[in-house]
């Protein structure tokens, strides 16, 4: 009993698109896929060609249609036009390499590609060019070469398509068409002129000897290209008045690849280059595309200057264009030349800092970091303005990035520090709360050197954050600059503008109101007390308020805050006489580089030891801010920082009396860090003060007893290391160093450093002296306290530089003979 005829395909999609829900649409699809997977089950080869029809549509609706792959095969071998046709097309749909299946269709091919049906040979061109795997195209590029030596422009166009296929499936078979590309340009028929031009671009594009090969044709293409734009109204091939812009561009694609670092390839398309860019119709977009792509090529090859500035003018008429697809495409040309033709791009300035203002935020974007690119020494003050006013108005994702730009721009070109400093300060009013996390102490950094601005920095800052803060890096930084410069801004002296009159409770409202803001992080809360503690030695009538502002803050819930309190409570009760040296002004910072030997690095984890570069040091005392650093003597990430206390002219016994780190108060937290002066400005947290203080003295609870040791012993140099142990912590070790000189002449600068790995905590405090006598006269000492909580074996890396007989002298040094009494 023979099945009823299927429905056709026009029926079905009739069919379907009546479903009114997806449900009812899949009902349907499985209900015509069960009558076509039993049709083929009855080898019915009446409607065969209609059913695959049909399941070829069901997979454009996103329907497997898998089973139908070995119908498709039996399509192409059937000897009826029709059905190759619809075999073919399902073959490129449902098959791929991946799937053994396609490997049957190669004998089918290799039959077809030598029909004597020119249709029948396409259908089977444009399936190998489509889906044929390496093995395929192996088997099959004899057939593909003869077919492109062919004198049939229908055959040449596919074969030459499918050629490319090929090469790209199997790479070594290029030569293998070598012969036959060589009347491919000489073809009056445009189809097969374009698909040529693909194959030598691909061939080109894969191999230096092609690309070598191909250069003599360079005449060829731009006799073919003058011949295009010089033809006249041709109705077969006019795209908008233009004739074949498609094989225009091509042309031009391969011009560039093969006028790219080539001299006299290059000069030979220079003309017809400048041609097209001045003859080519701009009002549709055909034009445009034909314009873009020759800009492209004169910016990728060798060519004239003037052709340059011509392409460059082309892109700035782009930006005129209402379309904003030629607009970004405009921008995105112009950042990839602007640093090769700086001065060209700079003449389109207006035009592009006019796109900031575009309502497409891809456009935007573009055009801020072109602008960026177009900021110079000369236009540095009206391209701020302009970004500024970007910067204001923008959408909050532009931020971020436009304030960093604009850092970068006024750290490298700024006119004046005052410039400088009022365009920071304007970014952060403007965005604060988008800047980096090292805009604080770069501006920081920024003020400190400028001492002939420091008066009207306090004043501008001070005004700024007058009832707002909302811009925490703006609060920071007047914070910072209010405890600094706290008596200038109360003494009203600021020649650059009209001087403020403000008293000494003002100013401290304005940091107590900073405190108590919902809007201060904990950071900016530490700026602040830091600042009310400094400014206990620049005021003289409101000292009794700042203590009990700071005493109320000894019970804060934050951690930092309380103890920062804590410690600057400390200061007034115990340490009065030492407090205005430790708040007194910062002096001018040396910027930080990343290179050279005198980077002074502080990392934690332990690697293997780097040898450092030995360069002289420099002579004279070292800065306090090298002073605080450890030098990466490890050469690793594991290295506990070293933390000295500040050199000071009284004895080391004096100095003992500062800090005891490793005291009572430290251990219970986390590790203690330098004892600088309050006034350092940090990025995340700001230094404690005073870490630790203990009003014991430094050896009054330490026991004796462990053998000494020389640590190092060199040039006449000898540093012996004597130990002692801590009765109230027997996890601390002092050890004293005496350095000795038996030379005939002076050691001097002498500076001892050391480093441990991160288990231990290491205080290195001052010495007694810079200068090591000669013959033995006299010794410097130092002490080192160590924290060794584990019980580990110590082991310590020693740096020395000192002057010597007019010599700078630097020497590393591993001590590990450390007696077991010592760490036990």
């Amino acid at each position: 009993m023979r099945m009823p005829a299927p429905i056709r395909l026009r029926e079905l999609i009739r069919t379907i698109r009546t479903a009114r829900t997806q449900a009812e649409e899949r009902e349907m699809i499985q209900k015509e896929c069960a009558a076509i997977r039993s049709s083929f089950r009855e080898e019915d080869n009446t409607y065969r060609c209609r059913n695959v029809a049909k399941l070829l549509y069901m997979h454009m609706l996103g329907y497997p249609a898998h089973f139908g792959q070995l119908e498709c095969l039996k399509l192409i071998a059937s000897q009826k036009f029709t059905d190759k046709r619809i075999g073919y097309l399902g073959a490129m749909l449902l098959l791929d390499e991946r799937q053994d299946v396609h490997l049957l269709m190669t004998n089918c091919i290799k039959n077809d590609l030598n029909h004597s049906t020119q249709y029948v040979q396409g259908l089977a061109l444009c399936t190998l060019g489509c889906m044929g795997s390496s093995e395929m195209c192996r088997d099959l590029a004899g057939e593909v070469e003869k077919l492109l030596k062919t004198s049939n422009s229908y055959l040449r166009k596919k074969a030459a398509l499918c050629a490319v296929h090929v090469i790209r499936k199997v790479p070594e078979l290029m030569e293998m068409f070598l012969p036959a590309t060589k009347n491919l340009l000489n073809e009056k028929n445009h189809g097969v002129l374009h698909t040529s031009v693909v194959l030598l671009t691909e061939m080109c594009e894969r191999s230096p000897d092609m690309l070598a090969h191909f250069r003599k044709l360079v005449p060829q293409l731009v006799r073919i290209l003058k011949n295009l734009i010089m033809s006249g109204y041709s109705p077969e091939h006019d795209v908008s008045g233009i004739s074949d812009p498609f094989l225009q561009v091509r042309i031009l694609r391969l011009l560039r690849i093969l006028g790219r670092n080539d001299d006299d390839s290059s000069e030979a398309m220079n003309d017809i280059l400048a041609q097209v860019a001045t003859n080519t119709e701009t009002s549709k977009n055909v034009g445009n595309a034909i314009l873009y792509e020759t800009v492209l090529t004169i910016m990728d090859i060798k060519s004239e200057s003037g052709l340059r500035v011509l392409a460059i003018n082309i892109l700035g008429r782009f930006l005129l264009n209402n379309d904003k697809n030629i607009r970004y495409v405009a921008l995105t040309s112009l950042l990839k030349t602007v640093q090769t033709d700086h001065n060209a791009v700079q003449r389109h300035r207006s035009t592009i800092v006019d796109c900031l203002k575009d309502l497409d935020v891809s456009i935007k974007r573009r055009a801020m970091e072109l602008s960026f690119a177009l900021v110079n020494g000369n236009n540095i003050r009206g391209m701020m303005k302009e970004l500024l006013y970007f910067l204001d108005s923008c959408e909050p994702e532009f931020k971020a990035d436009c304030a960093s730009g604009i850092f970068l721009a006024a750290e490298k070109y700024a006119p004046s520090k005052r410039w400088h400093i009022d365009t920071i300060m304007r970014v952060l009013t403007t965005a604060g709360s988008y800047v980096r996390d090292d805009a604080v102490p770069n501006l920081i950094q920024l003020i400190t050197n400028s001492v002939e601005m420091h008066a009207y920095t306090v004043q501008r800052l001070y005004k700024a954050i007058l009832g707002d803060y909302s811009q925490q890096p703006l609060v920071q930084v007047a914070a910072w600059c209010i405890g600094e410069y706290g008596d200038l801004l109360i003494s009203g002296q600021c020649e650059e503008e009209e001087p403020i009159q403000v008293t000494e409770d003002e100013v401290l409202d304005i940091l107590e109101s900073v405190l108590i803001s919902n809007m201060s992080t904990s950071v900016t809360r530490g700026y602040a007390l830091t600042a009310i503690m400094k400014l206990s030695t620049r005021f003289t009538c409101t000292v009794n308020r700042i203590k009990k502002v700071v005493s109320i803050y000894g019970s804060s819930i934050d951690v930092e805050l309380q103890q920062r309190a804590v410690e600057y409570n400390a200061l007034f009760k115990k340490y009065d006489h030492m407090r205005s040296a430790l708040l007194e002004r910062m002096p001018v910072m040396e910027k930080v580089t990343t290179n050279g030997p005198t980077e002074i690095v502080q990392t934690n984890g332990e690697t293997e030891p780097a040898p450092l570069e030995t360069k002289p040091p420099p002579s004279g005392p070292q800065p306090t801010s090298q002073a605080n650093d450890l030098l990466d003597l490890l050469g690793g990430n594991d290295i506990t920082p070293v933390i000295p206390t500040a050199p000071t002219s009284k004895p080391a016994s004096a100095g003992g009396e500062l800090l005891d780190l490793l005291g009572d108060i430290n251990l219970t937290g986390a590790p203690a860090a330098a004892p600088a002066p309050a006034s350092v400005p940090q990025i995340s947290q700001p230094p404690f003060l005073l870490d630790g203080l203990s009003s014991q003295p430094l050896f009054n609870d330490i026991a004796t007893g462990i053998p000494s040791i020389t640590a190092y012993s060199k040039n006449g140099l000898k540093i012996e290391f004597t130990f002692e142990r801590s009765h109230t912590n027997p996890s601390v070790t002092v050890i004293t160093i005496q350095a000795s000189n038996s030379t005939e002449l002076d050691m001097t600068d002498f500076v001892f450093q050391a480093a441990v790995p991160k288990t231990f905590q290491l205080q290195l405090l001052s010495p007694s002296s810079s200068v090591v006598p000669a013959f033995n006269t006299g010794t410097i000492t130092q002490v080192i306290k160590v924290l060794n909580p584990q019980k580990q074996q110590l082991r310590m890396r020693i740096k020395l530089t000192y002057n010597h007989k007019g010599s700078a002298m630097q020497d590393l040094a591993e001590v590990n003979n450390f007696p077991p009494q010592s760490w036990q």
